[in-house]
């Protein structure tokens, strides 16, 4: 999905957002740190493998999946980070690792974490490593209405 697909999703629902472009950037904190975002206000999108199926872990840049906390409270019975091959042609248009965590607009379940609640607005990628979607977090949970749960722990190496 290209970016006019997400925007034209958004413009149908009448969400207000912004658009934030920057240098290319390949990890969450990285993309943080340029955009000029807190942390805790850029979400970042993982994927996972949860009992075999893909479904999108969204959470602050500033923080890593839990995989046994996702398992879990998800009440799986396996867990694991999805490889670029189990899911890189379910989000054709985007690059690999800048999905934006809409996963009803790919057919992917969405669980985000409990601390994103804190935030009045999120910032996430929008299928490039070079643009960022600036929204309000309840725009952003009323279109994707995730399963809301903690799996976030600790702060990642990129932070420290």
């Amino acid at each position: 999905m290209a970016l006019s697909g997400l925007l034209n999703y958004l413009d149908e629902n009448e969400v207000r957002y912004v658009i934030l472009y920057h240098s290319p950037a390949y990890t969450a904190q990285g993309v943080a740190g340029l955009a000029h975002i807190p942390g805790q206000e850029l979400a970042k999108t993982v994927i996972v493998l949860l009992d075999g199926k893909l479904v999108m872990a969204v959470l602050p840049a500033k923080y890593h999946v839990d995989l046994m906390l996702l398992r879990k409270w998800a009440k799986a019975k396996r867990v694991e980070l999805a490889t670029e091959e189990d899911f890189q042609a379910r989000f054709a248009g985007c690059e690999t690792g800048a999905m934006p965590p809409f996963g009803s607009l790919f057919g992917v379940p969405v669980y985000a974490d409990m601390t994103l609640e804190k935030d009045t607005v999120i910032a996430f990628n929008a299928g490039t490593h070079r643009e960022l979607i600036r929204m309000s977090w309840s725009d952003y949970k009323r279109l994707v209405q995730p399963t809301m749960m903690r799996f976030a722990t600790g702060h990642t190496a990129e932070a420290a």
